[in-house]
């Protein structure tokens, strides 16, 4: 076991290493100038880009820059700010928190929507199977902005029960956590009927009926267990990337967090933020892999024994 977790580890550390590097990349690709952005409507003369280059270490060639990125990132210091002038930490551990917290409550509604999903529809009528199925796939195949905008205009603007936009309660986090959650939540849903299905048609299924289990004892009590390896596989995924999804959202609804952060250091080409937000959402996704494999020892005792 201890061999695998070091493992995991040493995969998770080429992930990280390949997100700065790709996002490094890109940044260096795109289009704009971040001495342009800094030095906007004010003295614009070759000696002040000079010493705006020389200040924050962009006369330096590419490589040098991105060499000495990735030693100080394993050192922990992420640098700072260009436009911000700001530690990089200090404007990232200042925004996080909604975000996360965004990110907690959508995976809650998540996993609630793939089990009550699937539980209910798993073995039933082929034709409620369809029909779930199809409103499932509907969800997974639309953007995550275009779902924002429709619950706000349906839940917000016409019935008025949740804020338009901001932080200001709980009510505020209802919809921007289902606009993240509904997409998740369907294709879970479907992992999970699918290992349902499968695993009530097993003996032990057949075994259960007929000393007279119920099919939703026997469901919660037994099948649902064989059904989460594949899923707990598919979710730490899928809530990995919900980080990075969390950036549209928030600017839908115009929440603090990320998003906002993420969105202003791109446009300014503010490197050291962006490769921060980068490096964090790569860790999140790294950290949820290595739990769901430790996951798989508290679902399945017969690993525990191998």
């Amino acid at each position: 076991m201890l061999a695998a977790i070091l493992k995991r580890l040493g995969s998770g550390a080429v992930v990280l290493w390949a997100a700065a590097s790709a996002a490094y990349l890109a940044l260096r690709l795109a289009p704009g100038d971040t001495i342009d952005t800094l030095v906007g409507d004010g003295p614009d003369t070759p000696v002040i880009r000079a010493q705006i280059a020389r200040d924050l270490g962009l006369d330096r060639p590419a490589v040098v820059q991105y060499v000495d990125y990735l030693w100080r990132l394993l050192h922990g210091d992420f640098g700072r700010s260009y436009v911000l002038q700001r530690p990089v930490v200090d404007i990232i551990g200042s925004q996080v928190w909604p975000t996360v917290k965004l990110t907690l409550v959508a995976s809650a509604f998540s996993v609630v929507i793939a089990v009550g999903l699937a539980v209910l529809t798993a073995g039933r009528a082929r034709w409620l199977r369809g029909l779930v199925s199809g409103v499932e796939l509907t969800v997974v195949s639309a953007p995550g902005f275009l779902i924002g905008i429709l619950l706000l205009s349906v839940f917000s603007f016409r019935l008025g029960w949740f804020p338009v936009s901001g932080d200001r309660d709980a009510s505020a986090l209802v919809l921007p956590a289902l606009a993240l959650a509904l997409p998740i939540g369907g294709v879970l849903s479907q992992v999970i009927r699918e290992g349902l299905e499968r695993a009530l048609d097993e003996p032990f299924a057949v075994t259960a009926r007929a000393r007279g289990l119920t099919r939703l004892a026997l469901v919660w009590r037994h099948a649902l267990r064989h059904a989460l390896l594949p899923a707990v596989t598919l979710a730490g995924t899928l809530i990995g990337f919900m980080l990075s999804a969390a950036v549209v959202v928030e600017r839908v609804f115009g929440r603090p967090g990320l998003g906002e952060v993420a969105t202003e250091a791109v446009g300014s080409k503010d490197i050291p933020v962006v490769l921060a937000v980068v490096m964090l959402a790569a860790a999140i996704y790294v950290a949820l892999s290595l739990l769901a494999d430790l996951a798989y020892l508290l679902i399945d005792p017969r690993l525990r024994k191998g």
